[in-house]
């Protein structure tokens, strides 16, 4: 009994990491895809950041692109290149809310700008 309720536990664990794991990394595609689109020449660096919290709406869930705050804007690197970065913080609900939204993400998306 002891050890069937330890191993349902770890079961649980794993999950929940293969969770948070799968929506990092769904965070930070779109996060690439935002600075991609705001690299765009004709496309304002600002709307990168829309454009990121629109594709995880749609890749995930609205309550986990709530729980992202995202900023984007030119930046110049040490090459001299101008580069569209999109920022975004935030952390993402638990797949059996017992931690609540403790589980945080940091990520950052960068496009080379394109010249118009």
């Amino acid at each position: 009994m002891l050890v069937g309720v330890l191993v349902v536990v770890l079961l649980l664990a794993v999950l929940q990491v293969a969770v948070y794991v799968h929506v990092r990394n769904v965070v930070v595609a779109s996060a690439q895809e935002g600075a991609r689109y705001a690299a765009n020449a004709d496309v304002p660096a600002e709307l990168g950041a829309a454009r990121t919290v629109e594709v995880v709406g749609r890749a995930t869930s609205a309550q986990t692109a709530a729980g992202l705050s995202c900023t984007s804007g030119p930046e110049t690197d040490v090459s001299g290149l101008t580069l569209v970065v999109v920022r975004c913080t935030g952390s993402v609900p638990s797949l059996f809310g017992v931690l609540g939204e403790v589980l945080p993400i940091d990520v950052i998306g960068r496009a080379v700008e394109e010249a118009p």
